[in-house]
């Protein structure tokens, strides 16, 4: 069991008065106000930074808060402690003897679910544990979408962990955690969705996951989750590896090239789609094959060296079309030569916009990734960019948001949002 600090309860006996303490005095921030009926209380929660202060009004004279300020004036109530899993907690406790005020965990604030231990058991501290409510659906299903002559079918290969505040760059915490809750190790989830691109003739992979050759230690680090994977999602769209004819890298990093290769029978690497050419950007390759100390940690050999020692592996440049209809765009930024894909057909357009907008959430110029080696070239590819997919309608593909595949830019008041379609 593992467990950290969420919030600390205090009981108020005026709530407008505590707050022009807390509030005007300490300048804390109100993050939210509820009324939970079921106990007569009303929770407002000030956030502290990593943890919040909750204030507690009663509502109603049998209120437990009204009872507790009744007997022992406004002041501390209790701590909450955040944990993972509240019922497996509360049979971890039950085990070893632990006096509980609830055996089992019911609704909270914010949708949470609590359990109280007794005072007499926490050396008379009153200890509320809590199980935040998920925030972020995880969205995996193989999706089909028609664009003029083609097919795009969206994929995935599992979820994937990553530092919060790496994805966020410069922007602060209290900005983006709404959006993409954090877990207690600062990572928050992320999808990694490939793309099938078919027409009559071809179908071509733009990238294909992280794959399935990390060890113990790296798939904690990265907190993978492949549950569902990417030959779940093939399978999904009735297709195998042999039905791939291109596969085409946006960039060399593990999280989306990692899925190029495998481990064969004889334990040796080998590429993934036994029948498909491989397309990456010649000077991405270079970047690659001779890493340096701020890279190297993305650019794992074993997911592309293979390629090329197979003979399967073409390099080309900037604005090269793939297949007909697809070609290469350089963006830059997050990897000097990294690309997204552009997709026309019947003078419609989609993008596969890679790790530029890793999820919708990233929608701001500004919000640019601290991974990313050149962010002023994100920055600036982004602010010409947005514009032209908002006029245009783009189709944009997001390889990395947890919940949304795909969706049109949209911008109202000078405010730009994602109108989901997938």
């Amino acid at each position: 069991m593992k467990a950290v600090l969420d919030h600390v309860g205090i009981a108020v006996s005026d709530l407008q008065t505590s707050l022009a303490f807390f509030k005007d005095v300490l300048g804390l921030h109100v993050e939210s106000s509820e009324e939970i009926e079921s106990q007569r209380v009303r929770a407002t929660f000030l956030n502290t930074g990593q943890s919040t202060l909750e204030m507690l009004e009663a509502t109603a004279p049998e209120s437990a808060i009204a009872k507790f300020v009744e007997k022992r004036g406004a002041g501390m109530h209790h701590v909450a402690l955040r944990v993972d899993d509240i019922d497996a907690a509360l049979v971890h406790l039950k085990a070893r003897g632990i006096r509980l005020i609830d055996e089992k965990a019911r609704p909270g604030a914010e949708g949470a679910l609590v359990a109280f231990i007794h005072p007499s058991a926490a050396h008379g501290v009153l200890v509320e544990l809590k199980q935040p409510a998920a925030k972020v659906e995880l969205f995996t299903k193989a999706t089909r979408h028609a664009l003029g002559d083609f097919e795009l079918i969206t994929l995935s290969d599992g979820f994937i962990g990553l530092d919060g505040g790496a994805m966020f760059g410069v922007v602060p915490r209290t900005l983006w955690e709404k959006r993409l809750p954090p877990d207690d190790s600062n990572r928050i989830p992320l999808g990694m969705r490939p793309l099938i691109v078919r027409n009559g003739n071809t179908t071509a992979l733009i990238d294909a996951g992280c794959g399935d050759k990390m060890d113990a230690k790296l798939t904690q680090i990265y907190k993978l989750d492949r549950r569902y994977h990417l030959d779940h999602a093939l399978a999904e769209a009735g297709l195998t590896a042999d039905d791939i004819d291109i596969v085409v890298a946006s960039h060399l990093h593990f999280d989306h090239v990692g899925g190029f290769t495998k481990f064969g029978k004889d334990g040796a690497i080998v590429p993934r789609f036994p029948k498909a050419r491989y397309v990456a950007h010649r000077a991405e390759w270079e970047d690659a094959t001779h890493p340096h100390e701020r890279n190297r940690a993305s650019y794992l050999q074993e997911n592309f060296v293979p390629l090329r020692e197979a003979g399967v592996l073409t390099l080309v440049d900037d604005a090269t079309e793939i297949i007909p209809g697809v070609k290469y765009r350089r963006s830059g930024g997050h990897t000097p030569n990294h690309q997204v894909l552009m997709i026309e057909s019947r003078g419609k357009t989609a993008v596969f916009t890679a790790d530029m907008y890793p999820t919708s959430v990233h929608i701001p110029d500004p919000w640019v990734m601290g991974f990313d080696l050149l962010p002023v070239d994100t920055l600036t590819f982004k602010r010409g960019f947005a514009p032209e997919a908002i006029e245009r309608e783009y189709l944009l593909f997001f390889e990395h948001d947890p919940s949304m595949a795909a969706g049109y830019l949209r911008e109202k008041d000078g405010k730009r949002f994602v109108e989901r379609v997938i």
